[in-house]
């Protein structure tokens, strides 16, 4: 998948085993300044990989090298509900932040879930800027210890679940 966002032409492609490093220089810069984070999205990358429970990891490039990155991991809801997947941590260098590349990313993602018939996505993240992809906010679905508003899901199917969300054990990483 190529996009046009502003001067530079942004690949989206699936990760390959050379893009490791990059990916981990990439989501470190990425939450080195975020008010909102615990800076372990790296681990939580590594983890997710080391388990093979990356179901979706692609990676934006320009002609500088990996700009961006987005992994998908599937969730169990305690209600049973089954192909559900949270999408996090998604990166973007600094300098690219706010380009587009993000947007990208998530859209392409998403789009890659919808063809392996997932059923729907979760997501924790800035309400206003998850809803342009369609996320909302269910008070039905919630994730224990975060405010209900950041807790964002949409739906393939029409169907929305009710319950409690986990996420992949290693979410739970400290190194």
């Amino acid at each position: 998948m190529t996009y046009p966002p502003g001067d530079s032409i942004v690949r989206i492609r699936n990760e390959q085993s050379a893009d490791v490093a990059d990916i981990e220089r990439v989501t470190v810069a990425a939450f080195e300044n975020a008010v909102h984070s615990d800076h372990m999205e790296q681990f939580i990358t590594r983890a997710l990989r080391a388990a093979d429970a990356l179901t979706v990891s692609l990676v934006a490039e320009d002609d500088s090298g990996i700009i961006g990155h987005a992994a998908v991991s599937p969730v169990m809801i305690s209600s049973g509900e089954s192909g559900w997947f949270g999408l996090g941590p998604v990166a973007v260098t600094p300098e690219r932040q706010g380009t587009g590349v993000g947007t990208q990313l998530v859209h392409a993602a998403l789009e890659i879930l919808r063809e392996k018939g997932a059923h729907g996505c979760v997501v924790l993240g800035e309400p206003v800027y998850y809803a342009r992809f369609g996320f909302f906010a269910d008070p039905a679905l919630v994730l224990d210890g975060v405010p209900p508003e950041y807790f964002q899901m949409i739906s393939f199917t029409g169907s929305n679940p009710s319950g409690t969300v986990t996420y992949h054990q290693a979410f739970n990483v400290r190194s």
